[in-house]
């Protein structure tokens, strides 16, 4: 399978995950929190094979995220895009970084739905399956044109 491919299968694996239906029984908060999580894992994977894909050319030793998109990593111009989208507030990529940062934490990335007695909810601590869901679809626009940008290459 090419990166390419990968990329395109992870993603599509990560879409699917998000769709499964949790339940009405006791545990269907707990199955809901578990396909976002998994879904989120996924695209972290996709992140990580779409990076491999776009670095092909460089041959590069490693594709873990944090490195090829941190201040360090390697100087091609698919990666500064990246690098530079992920700095962007608001951005698919910066929302996705935030939760798989989360995500990888003791707390994970998953929150129950509304706030239990006595606890502080936290601002904009909304369904991670619908931000996930928002976040692929952006994401799959802007793999395009990195495809396209490669291509020219």
């Amino acid at each position: 399978m090419t990166p390419r491919s990968r990329t395109n299968q992870l993603l599509y694996q990560a879409e699917l995950l998000l769709q499964v239906p949790a339940g009405d029984d006791e545990h269907a908060e707990v199955r809901r929190m578990a396909a976002e999580e998994g879904a989120l894992a996924l695209a972290e994977l996709a992140l990580q094979s779409l990076l491999r894909e776009v670095t092909e050319h460089a041959r590069l030793p490693g594709h873990d995220w944090r490195e090829l998109l941190g201040r360090e990593g390697a100087g091609i111009a698919e990666l500064q895009r990246l690098r530079d989208l992920a700095a962007r507030e608001g951005s698919w990529l910066h929302w996705l970084v935030a939760r798989l940062e989360a995500l990888h934490g003791d707390d994970g990335a998953a929150r129950r739905r509304g706030a239990a007695a006595g606890l502080i909810a936290v601002g904009g601590s909304g369904e991670l399956g619908s931000g996930l869901d928002d976040c692929l679809r952006q994401a799959k626009v802007e793999i395009a044109a990195l495809r396209e940008t490669c291509q020219e290459w």
